[in-house]
């Protein structure tokens, strides 16, 4: 199986990490990249690309960030996860509720496991 390709377009205004990390973000979610996959050592990858190192690797820790690779000093990168999707609900929306009802139990002085109880029985009852 041939590797997929990555590439770095100069004529985007992205940053070169970013345009790495979504290409590899997208070979691995496609499967063209499936778990246990081996990347190209930073070295390399540099030099493929024509970049600095230090930009390959601020893409590799991007992607270590998320848990979709891991490396290890003397066993290369290798792809470990696979991406999330993205939720189909407003995360942003969902957040200010949950803040908001923090702030109503805190202001009930209700204990952080009674307040947790309460959503998941509004939850269950509304399923």
């Amino acid at each position: 199986m041939t590797a997929p390709r990555i590439g770095v377009d100069d004529s985007d205004p992205t940053p070169a990490f970013e345009q790495i990390r979504r290409q590899i973000t997208g070979h691995i979610a496609s499967g063209a990249l499936p778990v246990g996959s081996k990347l190209p050592p930073l070295r390399q990858l540099a030099r493929d690309l024509g970049i600095a190192v230090g930009t390959a690797a601020h893409a590799y820790r991007e992607l270590e960030a998320t848990g979709l690779i891991e490396s290890r000093r003397g066993g290369g990168t290798r792809v470990v996860g696979l991406p999330h999707e993205e939720p189909s609900y407003d995360a942003e929306a969902l957040r200010v509720a949950a803040a908001r009802y923090a702030d109503a139990a805190r202001h009930l002085d209700a204990p952080p496991q009674a307040a947790l109880d309460a959503v998941v029985a509004a939850l269950r009852a509304r399923a």
